[in-house]
């Protein structure tokens, strides 16, 4: 993805729609709908081998592109540890996935609406002792069966694949996997071995994201053209 020049820096598909950078992020999700002839990609986790390589920023946006399309969407922040969706949406955080886990609430209870017709949020909720053994469990995967009765597409954010193995249970729990990689940033081999992590669980990589590349504004366009 080209580099942001949004303040706001993260929903620029919703701040500036017809901007190279919204250009580039639909571009994803058509790529992401061609990957698959024969089955349906309905639920996906985007990774990263490390944080601040822009991973909730490429979800934020491809959530919004998925419902400008008008599809009924599902953003869930599975990054128990460091959440960061409720912020770029400007939702509450004191209720959320954790607390329909442990039986506090009914999901119906902690989903909120978005400023952007037919996409949804389910922020994290209060900060467990137990995040991996949460998003594991029974009541987790019983959960996702019921929101994909409900929901076009599910979009996953979580912890980096080399940080903790949060984002790994997940991967199981995904039709797909997205990488991103920040240009620049995160070493060639550190991205093998997220990779070789996320393979050695058998998630499907649909492909990845080289993120914050610089590009010459008069070349934005042939960039679009090839992403």
């Amino acid at each position: 993805m080209p580099r942001l020049t949004n303040d706001k820096g993260s929903l620029v598909t919703m701040a500036n729609p017809k901007s190279s950078s919204s250009e580039a992020y639909r571009k994803l999700r058509t790529n992401i709908q061609f990957s698959s002839i024969d089955s349906q990609i309905q639920t996906i986790m985007i990774a990263s081998a490390l944080s601040g390589e822009g991973k909730t920023t490429t979800i934020g946006n491809l959530a919004v592109t998925y419902a400008q399309e008008g599809k009924k969407v599902l953003l869930m922040d599975t990054d128990l540890r460091k959440p960061a969706v409720h912020r770029m949406f400007n939702v509450p955080n004191h209720v959320g996935l954790t607390s329909v886990l442990s039986s506090q609430y009914k999901v119906t209870e902690v989903l909120r609406e978005t400023d952007v017709e037919g996409l949804h949020v389910l922020s994290s909720g209060p900060i467990p002792p137990n995040p991996s053994e949460m998003l594991g469990s029974r009541k987790m995967t019983a959960l996702l069966e019921n929101l994909k009765e409900e929901y076009d597409v599910i979009l996953f954010d979580t912890p980096p694949v080399l940080a903790v193995t949060d984002a790994l249970i997940i991967s199981s729990l995904c039709d797909g996997v997205i990488l991103v990689v920040s240009a620049g940033k995160v070493k060639k081999d550190l991205v093998k071995k997220a990779k070789a992590h996320l393979e050695h669980v058998n998630a499907r990589i649909l492909g990845a994201v080289l993120n914050n590349v610089q590009v010459p504004k008069n070349r934005i366009a042939d960039y679009i053209e090839n992403v």
